[in-house]
């Protein structure tokens, strides 16, 4: 047995008017999961309200948040210090939530007339969709609920899984339209949380709008940019002389060459923003990495794949993958979120694909000046969940500003097709996203994301730049101060 003390937050609707936090001290086995810890609690105390039923992760009705992270209880070791509190929806009392709103939109079966036995192909694909147990752990941290009518993730998991299944005569693509299919950011963090590990986006809501593109239901402004790639091989127009007009196919770094990379450019950075690749390639060539930059390399792919438009996908892979496999490339670098998401999960290539800042961490950097400024930092949900790469843009930014401080990570709205298919949604989210930077304390918000910094920009009165222009600008104070000390 060990002693373990931890906070549990509690609030009755019927008499308070907001949570509080109460400490227990409770004695549990080694190796107890919170659901035993609460059990020892209520022992204590019986009228600490909570759910469960199996124990053993199959019902998913002890579902709680454990440190700010939704959790089966029954399955997460019970820590001393650890604070449990309800999921982000409706509280009933204590930990327990109305999960009604949410089990309500979920689609039932529509028997059909002579429908035979799925196939073992169908059965296959509606697989992976039918281990969910309705803890509606993903609907508690959907961005896209906090500000439309979504049904949700799991009813979305629900739709295409009843799509797929020949014994059921319901008209599910329109249904999951009506039900906010094209709301979903493409924020991965519903399958991050998921006990089962259920991907939703890439295997329920991305396959819904496949099917949706087939029966004429693309949102007109998702057609438009999937035209626009077919024509020029770009997902954007462009708006002043391009990156790849401006640069060489390789770029040499001022000193030793300590590594090769090629250089992913991305529709955003190519067309929009090549101020910011430029300053990328200045941080590279200061720290000894040879650029190659193939030119006939064009559009990733990633705004088609998101809004189902995938008929040409494959050109566009071959072409992407040809550019960098001829040039011996064995290391292809990106600075897009979304463009390094997609090829690292939706290609097959021969090279290893890396962000710009994992290729720095990787190498080490020379130290830049540190900038009179208190930045934050806004994880894109590509990079963050995507890839993973959370903790190398923070290391880097603290090398060059004075102090850094955490704003709570949410998505700001611009993904998924959401920014051009339903702005309203995507300026509810950003302006969140701006308010919360703006009670942060920080002078500046520093981002990874083209379509990010665009968005935040927006709904933020303070300066949004890019890790690698705050780089480039470290290493330039650094220069006037040697300049001046000389």
């Amino acid at each position: 047995m060990k002693s373990i003390t931890f906070t549990i937050a509690r609030f009755d609707p019927e008499s308070e008017k907001e949570p509080h936090f109460e400490e227990y001290s409770v004695e549990v086995h080694e190796g107890a999961r919170v659901l035993h810890a609460l059990h020892a609690v209520h022992a204590q105390d019986p009228s600490l309200a909570y759910r469960w039923c199996c124990g053993s992760g199959q019902c998913g009705s002890c579902a709680v948040r454990v440190d700010g992270e939704p959790a089966l209880a029954c399955l997460t070791e019970a820590r001393d210090g650890m604070v449990v509190a309800p999921l982000d929806l409706p509280v009933v009392k204590d930990l327990e939530v109305d999960l009604a709103p949410y089990l309500g939109r979920l689609p039932s079966i529509v028997p059909g007339g002579c429908a035979g036995f799925p196939t073992k192909e169908e059965i296959n694909a509606i697989k992976p969709l039918r281990e969910c147990i309705e803890c509606m752990s993903c609907v508690s941290v959907c961005p896209a609920l906090k500000v439309t009518d979504f049904a949700g993730p799991t009813a979305m998991r629900q739709e295409l899984r009843l799509a797929l299944d020949p014994r059921d005569a319901g008209d599910r693509i329109p249904e999951a339209v009506e039900k906010g299919l094209f709301c979903c950011t493409s924020c991965q963090k519903c399958w991050k949380v998921c006990p089962k590990e259920i991907k939703i986006p890439g295997k329920a809501i991305e396959k819904l709008r496949e099917i949706a593109n087939r029966q004429g239901l693309t949102l007109p402004r998702h057609a438009e940019v999937a035209e626009l790639v077919r024509q020029t091989g770009r997902s954007v127009t462009r708006t002043k002389e391009t990156l790849l007009e401006q640069v060489p196919q390789v770029i040499e770094p001022y000193g030793e060459v300590r590594a090769t990379v090629g250089f992913f450019v991305g529709c955003m950075y190519n067309g929009r923003l090549p101020e910011t690749a430029l300053d990328m390639l200045e941080v590279m060539r200061r720290n000894g990495i040879r650029v190659v930059i193939p030119h006939e390399q064009v559009c990733c792919g990633s705004p088609l794949i998101r809004t189902g438009q995938t008929t040409f996908l494959d050109h566009l892979k071959r072409r992407n993958i040809e550019a960098f496999r001829t040039r011996d490339i064995d290391t292809v670098m990106t600075m897009c979120a979304g463009c390094g998401s997609t090829l690292k999960h939706d290609y097959k290539t021969p090279f290893r694909v890396m962000d710009a800042t994992e290729v720095l961490t990787e190498y080490g950097i020379a130290d830049p000046a540190k900038l009179h400024l208190t930045a934050t930092y806004h994880d894109p949900c590509h990079l963050l969940r995507g890839q993973d790469v959370r903790d190398q843009p923070r290391e880097l930014l603290k090398k060059v500003v004075e102090r850094f401080v955490e704003t709570p990570n949410q998505c700001c709205g611009s993904g998924g097709g959401v920014r051009a298919g339903m702005p309203e949604e995507a300026a509810a989210l950003g302006k969140m996203r701006g308010e919360a930077f703006e009670k942060s304390g920080a002078d500046i918000v520093v981002s990874c994301c083209p379509f990010c910094e665009f968005h935040i920009s927006e709904n933020t009165k303070l300066p949004v730049k890019d890790l690698m222009t705050l780089l480039r600008e470290g290493y330039e104070e650094k220069d006037r101060k040697e300049q001046k000390k000389a």
